[in-house]
């Protein structure tokens, strides 16, 4: 063993002997690569799951409040209009409350209305498919989403949503908001507000564009719309604006009251709407936290490995190491002997394990349909991994370094 000056000098003596270490050295080296190549993809996986659970649905969910109704009978005909006309007038007397409306639908509430809009000039015009948003007097404001061009709906411009959409193909819908999704696709470049636009077999105009509105259930493309309908409490979703501080309190007020003011319904959903954010994305957040597991004990059992390895390899060469001790080898060049044995191999795990990432992401882009790992992962990952490394492999290291020059006397 040559215990040079300089890391340049150790390497040939190095490859030396870990080429009389073979099975070893290829052990770790296999695992090295192993690791990084899971590792990076699941990392990748992690941050396109968490980018997903916290996407912005365009309201203000830290103020708002879902209940959803559901009733039999009578209260499931007719009278649902007035009852639900009754209840919002309830609910938006109660302490706390700013806003109330219905809607027909709710980010990351699953079902999904869907209606096809296009320019009526253009018979050849793509038709667009759009997640159709039925919101009664105050969604605008209950919601919080951002009008960045045009107006809200006017008083006169609501309509019940059965009355406007059982007459279709002579539908009358008198006004439309679109999100800027849906805006600019229709009209690239331009300007929506004042455009007339082909929906539910009646000509529309758009009155207002809103900055953000996703889908429900976050499938296909991000156009969606809001309409001027009031849908019912049997068809739809009370949301009501409240102080983020108070949520919890008035969720139970609004329930009770609901229940006084049209008693025999049933309660189907009651929840914060971080709640309602949460167990939607439960499923993402659950294989996150599994995949961070999985590439923990990867981590910890690739440290173990190179632990092990040095700490045998060092047991192996103690008289060696005492030798070039008494020769005048210092602490400092002893601990850079391994170290940087440790580079060189993860080093070459680390290359083997960026193809191996690469076949894998290739390998989930076929069949998952994952987008393409960005390259800059390589490198962080590999950084990662030669940290732990040098970590691992720090206190074999040092205690080799620490063997004193006198061992040799005593047949170490």
């Amino acid at each position: 063993m040559n215990f040079g000056a300089t890391t340049t000098m150790h390497i040939r003596p190095i490859l030396s002997t870990l080429l009389r270490h073979k099975v070893a050295a290829a052990l770790i080296v296999l695992e090295i690569a192993i690791t990084f190549a899971i590792v990076c993809n699941a990392i990748f996986l992690i941050a396109g799951r968490m980018a997903r659970a916290n996407e912005s649905s365009g309201m203000a969910e830290p103020e708002l409040l879902r209940i959803q109704l559901a009733g039999f009978g009578a209260r499931a005909g007719a009278g649902a209009v007035a009852q639900t006309t009754l209840d919002l007038s309830v609910l938006r007397a109660l302490p706390g409350v700013k806003h109330a409306t219905v809607a027909n639908q709710v980010p990351f509430g699953n079902s999904s209305t869907n209606s096809s809009i296009a320019l009526p000039a253009d018979v050849d015009h793509e038709i667009v498919s759009v997640s159709t948003y039925f919101g009664g007097e105050d969604f605008i404001a209950t919601t919080a989403v951002k009008l960045i061009a045009g107006r809200d709906f006017t008083a006169g411009e609501y309509l019940d949503a059965k009355d406007a959409i059982e007459r279709e193909p002579h539908a009358f819908i008198p006004a439309v908001i679109l999100n800027r999704a849906t805006a600019e696709k229709v009209f690239p470049g331009g300007q929506a507000v004042g455009k007339t636009i082909h929906i539910y077999g009646t000509l529309t105009t758009v009155v207002g564009v809103i900055d953000e509105l996703i889908r429900p259930n976050r499938s296909g493309r991000p156009q969606s719309m809001v309409l001027p309908l009031r849908a019912t409490y049997m068809t739809g979703n009370y949301l009501l604006r409240v102080d983020p501080a108070q949520r919890d309190a008035v969720l139970k007020v609004a329930v009770a009251a609901l229940d006084q003011a049209g008693p025999g319904r049933v309660v189907q959903a009651q929840q914060r709407y971080d709640t309602l954010r949460n167990n939607y994305f439960q499923q993402d957040y659950t294989m996150a936290m599994l995949l961070a597991a999985v590439c923990a004990a990867l981590l910890v059992v690739t440290a173990l490995g190179i632990v092990g390895l040095a700490s045998f390899w060092v047991q192996q060469r103690t008289r060696m190491i005492g030798t070039r001790r008494a020769l005048g080898a210092t602490r400092g060049q002893i601990m850079r002997y391994f170290q940087t044995e440790n580079l060189l191999l993860t080093g070459i795990g680390i290359v083997l394990g960026m193809a191996g990432a690469y076949a894998i992401n290739q390998l989930l882009m076929t069949h998952y349909e994952l987008a393409r790992l960005p390259a800059w992962y390589l490198p962080i990952g590999a950084l990662l991994l030669v940290a732990l490394g040098q970590l691992a492999v720090f206190g074999p290291a040092r205690r080799a370094a620490a063997l004193p020059p006198v061992v040799v006397m005593r047949g170490a």
